[in-house]
């Protein structure tokens, strides 16, 4: 019996141990609930979205001069721990005004905030009071101009005072308004359409609604800032703010004279260098310090930093100012990642190879402009000596006679690999209709390319701009400006700038899933060689005679064709049909679009029914004789096509119908409104990247094949 009471005790105490370790687990996982798990593991879908947009970084030029490729050094301190915090408040004084190296003294630093804390509403912010401090003495160090030997004015570092909290350019912007100014004061600043940015008094903005704004434009004669002028203007309006600084001017301003205007009228200079800041560290840009009683700018343009934005002056009144517009006034807590960031990306803004990158981005700059413009295209303002220039497309003398707009090219150049944006240049009266493309070559430049290709692409953007026939048709707003381009040239340039991604680094890893991205991601057609059915291993195991027919490689027979007829005749045979192109054609404007470009009546099909057509080409010339299989109606209303092509046109349907599909391609060389409905999907079954998804053709013949 003392035996059995001492196993019953040993088993409880056993249980109890277990019951004890598994609560523990129980507790541990818990604690590391999603902590330690990757992205992939716990969002697949948000993961492959990344890669989709690595392949589009790597696989397009990207020349909007407001993006910039971000080191991956900066994106480290980007995604560190940081992010875990709030921060409301700033770092003690002491601690914003001291040397880097003092600063670094941690022991020295943690000994004061153990005794005397910090600024802020929240306790644990002892680290971040390091790396917002780093950023702000680096950004200082980055602006000074004491050891510029060609700097008129010379301002030190410990001169400098930075606040590196506000979010964006715009809230830097705002700040600045909320410290200097009252809402109805006058303030001067550039006109969009001519080059000055949203928060500089747009109506669209609050700054324009809350603000009693002066806009000045450039002269109409030079297309350039006319200091005469906006002197006129401010002696007669008498402006308690005139802001300089632009996001389309592509020509450095006279930072003398604006002063000497803002002294005149007693204004605040405020300066906006949110799109060159890069430069100006660089020596490329004439610097506002010194200058401007505040400046702002964003640290991810030619900074090619995080996206943020910093302010600067060199007034420390103005900078308790400056402080408690951004905080309190503006925002709540900072992106405490974000200064991190920053200080690695002003880090990298004093080194040497900084220095060069961005003298490469204005000479790249200069040689695109004067590539251009040799080839018949007007830069508006009549060239540039930074990092951006705008092309004039109401100079482009189209086929149509309709205006060519920025909305539409940068649409279809975009379709070609090109990325830029559309843009307002004088006399435009509405952003949504700009007469410009706004172009820049921070990016480009960052990927190694350099004056030999300045001039292929301005080679291939002439030639798409050349290329497009413009039109417009009344939408429920009025007009609707829109173009059209042939497939042969699109699917060319798309191949020239595929030509010119391979020359320039990538700066993006490209995930495996991204590197085989298919249509309808940005991809390029096929090129054409020699292709190998599916079943050609089973055709070589057979003893098949191969052939190479269309591009394939495929069996003429195999052992004996006498006998292999008559076994055909007697029972059935399997023929490959590899080389047949089958295509899926699925969405709610399947069947219009399939409609619209057959010659034969689609409505009639019933699922599970064919019919033969012939697809024409826009000076209906025959591109193929199709079989067209209505497959069904899926319950969304998407209707399922299988479009079964002869071998050799297969890549032309291909990109016809998804050229179509698209919109931009000219269906009609007599009409240039003719329309095709669209879109819809068009997908290679013999090429789809999805698993599960690819098929092939064979057929059956003979008396048994049923």
């Amino acid at each position: 019996m003392p035996d059995l009471a001492n196993r019953n005790l040993f088993m409880e105490k056993r249980e109890f141990s277990s019951k004890e370790a598994s609560s523990g687990k129980s507790d541990q996982e818990y604690s590391n609930f999603l902590l330690e798990e990757n992205l992939s593991g716990i969002d697949p879908d948000t993961d492959l979205i990344i890669s989709f947009e690595e392949n589009r970084q790597a696989k397009k030029l990207i020349l909007i001069p407001s993006e910039s490729i971000c080191p991956q050094a900066v994106r480290q301190a980007l995604g560190s721990v940081f992010t875990n915090l709030y921060a409301e408040g700033y770092p003690p004084l002491r601690m914003t005004r001291d040397e880097e190296s003092l600063l670094l003294d941690f022991k020295d630093q943690l000994t004061h905030y153990r005794r005397y804390a910090d600024r802020r509403f929240y306790k644990g912010g002892e680290y971040v009071n390091f790396v917002e401090s780093l950023a702000q003495r680096r950004a200082a160090q980055c602006f000074a101009t004491d050891k510029n030997p060609h700097a008129p004015i010379k301002v030190g570092g410990d001169q400098i005072f930075v606040n590196v909290q506000p979010l964006s350019g715009a809230a830097a912007n705002n700040s600045v308004y909320e410290a200097f100014v009252e809402p109805g004061d006058t303030v001067m600043g550039m006109a969009l359409a001519h080059g000055g940015h949203l928060t500089h008094g747009s109506e669209f903005n609050r700054s324009g609604r809350r603000y009693h704004i002066i806009s000045y434009e450039v002269s109409e004669e030079t297309e350039r800032l006319d200091y005469e002028v906006i002197k006129r203007l401010a002696i007669e309006h008498k402006p308690k703010m005139i802001i300089a600084g632009y996001t389309s001017y592509p020509w450095a301003p006279d930072w003398q004279k604006f002063r000497e205007i803002a002294d005149t009228v007693g204004a605040i200079l405020f300066a906006d260098i949110a799109h060159p800041a890069g430069l100006v560290i660089a020596g490329q840009y004439p610097s506002p310090v010194g200058y401007a009683d505040v400046i702002t700018l964003t640290t991810h343009k030619t900074l090619c930093g995080p996206r943020g934005a910093i302010i600067l002056t060199t007034d420390e009144e103005k900078a308790q100012r400056i402080d408690k517009a951004v905080f309190p006034g503006e925002q709540g807590g900072p992106h405490v990642n974000k200064f991190a960031a920053m200080a690695v990306a002003f880090k990298i803004a004093q080194t040497e190879k900084f220095k060069k990158l961005q003298e490469k981005i204005v000479e790249n700059a200069k040689g695109l402009a004067s590539s251009l413009k040799r080839r018949g295209l007007r830069i508006a303002y009549r060239g540039t000596n930074t990092h951006l220039l705008v092309i004039d497309l109401k100079a482009v003398k189209t086929r149509t006679g309709f205006p060519l707009k920025g909305e539409i090219a940068a649409r279809i150049l975009d379709l070609c690999g090109l990325v830029v944006n559309k843009n307002t240049i004088p006399g435009d009266e509405t952003a949504a209709d700009a007469s410009g493309i706004r172009l820049g070559t921070p990016w480009i430049t960052q990927r190694g390319l350099g004056k030999e290709e300045m001039e292929k692409l301005a080679e291939l953007i002439h030639r798409v701009l050349m290329s497009i026939q413009p039109f417009s048709y009344i939408g429920l707003a009025g007009d609707l400006s829109r173009g059209k381009i042939d497939l042969e040239t699109l699917e060319e340039v798309k191949h020239e700038v595929a030509e010119l991604t391979h020359r320039a680094k990538a700066q993006v890893s490209l995930h495996d899933r991204s590197a085989k991205l298919g249509y309808p991601h940005y991809h390029l057609a096929t090129k054409p060689s020699v292709k190998e059915t599916r079943l050609l291993t089973q055709h070589q195991k057979l003893g098949a005679k191969l052939v190479e027919n269309n591009g394939w490689r495929m069996p003429l027979h195999y052992q004996n064709v006498t006998e292999e007829l008559k076994a055909v005749r007697r029972t059935a045979a399997i023929f490959d049909l590899g080389d047949m192109g089958l295509l899926k054609v699925s969405g709610e404007r399947a069947k219009p679009l399939l409609q619209g470009v057959s010659t034969n009546n689609l409505a009639k099909l019933k699922p599970g029914q064919l019919l033969r057509s012939f697809l024409l080409d826009r000076r209906a010339q025959l591109i193929d004789e199709v079989s067209i299989l209505y497959l069904n109606c899926d319950n969304r209303g998407r209707d399922h096509y299988l479009v079964v092509t002869n071998p050799s046109p297969t890549e032309k349907v291909k990109l016809w119908l998804r050229g179509l599909s698209d919109g931009y391609i000219t269906f009609d060389s007599n009409d240039i409104f003719a329309k095709i409905e669209g879109p819809a999907v068009v997908e290679d079954l013999r090429e789809t990247v999805e698993e599960g998804s690819r098929r092939m053709g064979i057929a059956l013949y003979g008396p048994n094949s049923s």
